[in-house]
């Protein structure tokens, strides 16, 4: 890393850290991340043991959260069930950024027959929704993680390309990009070294909130059936096994309905803040004029 870079990159993230809201996504981000790679090495208990002797247990010790039907450590199963949401947001963000840089750049640097093609095809994918999506490929390949991975990466690399596609073209009529172009940067060339650094703000933004999608997706297809099979661990799927049970056992519903509900909103709270401190009309705008221009992601599942 160059030196001069060093200050510049330890400065975005004291700004982002005095942030609240993104202070908030920062910690739980990095709770989930952590649990994820603990649960790799240890857990309290098994998390698929099952004990009939321990069923329905309340919280207490060794069951700090408490056991299940089955007899199984509510608190394990959190934990492994915390790796296979970090698997899903990092695979379905991996995919949704390949394939929304490729289809901006396709519908913004590329010759008017080929842009206007790729603009009616992201409107024809934009109104399937992400969960639509996944259960018709459900329907052919059987739930799995990967169907999650994928579906949720398609469809959300879509709604990246549309909002990128025209800050592509905003960008692509600036002097320094002219200038790229006639000292022989070939359209690659200009893509990584202008382009793609100018929209990295909203870039980075729109990946963040396509994570909390890939969350909120994952819990519900695995809810619907559609997602983790269950030998493995999810908090979707432990929250429909819990829910018929909710009147009897409130307590073992509300861990893993607090752990999706906390996860999606710190990484939405997360991109708000990276929008905030990477933005420069939102760091030089305050007041209610800051706030009419800041958003929430709309809902694509």
């Amino acid at each position: 890393m160059d030196a001069a870079e060093r200050p510049a990159r330890a400065h975005w993230l004291s700004r982002l850290w005095r942030l609240s809201t993104s202070r908030f996504g920062l910690i739980v981000v990095a709770l989930v991340v952590i649990t994820a790679l603990v649960s790799l090495l240890w857990t309290p208990f098994d998390p698929q043991r099952v004990e009939i002797a321990n069923r329905w247990l309340s919280p207490s010790w060794p069951h700090l959260l408490g056991t299940d039907g089955s007899g199984r450590d509510i608190l394990s199963l959190i934990m492994a069930g915390a790796r296979t949401t970090v698997i899903v947001a990092i695979g379905a963000s991996a995919i949704a950024a390949v394939i929304g840089v490729l289809l901006a750049a396709l519908g913004a640097l590329t010759v008017r027959w080929l842009r206007e093609s790729v603009a009616v095809l992201v409107d024809i994918l934009i109104a399937f929704p992400v969960l639509i999506i996944a259960m018709m490929i459900s329907a052919v390949w059987g739930g799995s993680l990967w169907v999650v991975i994928w579906s949720v990466g398609i469809g959300f690399g879509v709604n990246i390309a549309r909002v990128t596609r025209p800050e592509l073209r905003r960008v692509q009529q600036s002097d320094f990009v002219v200038a790229g172009r006639a000292y022989g940067l070939t359209p690659s060339q200009n893509l990584l070294r202008h382009l793609l650094p100018n929209v990295a703000p909203v870039f980075i933004v729109q990946l963040s909130w396509g994570m909390a999608v890939a969350v909120l997706a994952e819990a519900g297809l695995s809810y619907l059936g559609f997602g983790a099979p269950v030998t493995e661990p999810s908090w979707g799927l432990l929250l429909a096994e819990l829910q018929a049970y909710l009147t009897v056992y409130p307590l073992a519903v509300l861990a893993p309905g607090l752990a999706i509900t906390f996860t999606v909103l710190g990484l939405n709270l997360l991109g708000d803040g990276i929008r905030e401190v990477t933005d420069p009309t939102l760091r030089a705008t305050s007041g209610p004029a800051r706030s009419s221009r800041t958003h929430m992601p709309e809902v694509v599942a």
